[in-house]
């Protein structure tokens, strides 16, 4: 009988331990961004509104757990780009249903 006890938590740590993963606000915000494809760290600065140490330390964090690949073209002026590793575009379709679930369950005063 302990064992079925253990059985949802053991799932819920599976979910627990992906949040963790890609659960703070700017990761979400940086994943969410690189949707459209790679983009240079100035223009995911522009379009998520993060200080430039805060993007960084977020980048970091995701390449770290492989859902971001930087690259890095040497010409002048040097040119940093970020985009979506196989694991990070797995990503794509867990967005598009969590969308959806606000779009049905949240009020839309209530989100940005």
């Amino acid at each position: 009988m302990s064992s079925q006890r253990e059985r949802p938590v053991d799932e819920a740590c599976a979910v627990v331990e992906s949040f963790e993963q890609v659960g703070s606000q700017w990761r979400l915000v940086v994943l969410y961004e690189l949707q459209g494809g790679e983009q240079r760290f100035n223009e995911l600065k522009r379009s998520t509104d993060a200080s430039s140490r805060t993007l960084s330390r977020v980048l970091d964090d995701l390449q770290d757990t492989d859902l971001v690949d930087r690259r890095t073209e040497e010409d002048a002026p040097i040119a940093t780009y970020y985009r979506l590793t196989a694991k990070g575009e797995a990503l794509c379709p867990v967005f598009d249903e969590i969308e959806a679930w606000a779009d049905d369950w949240l009020d839309g005063e209530t989100r940005p």
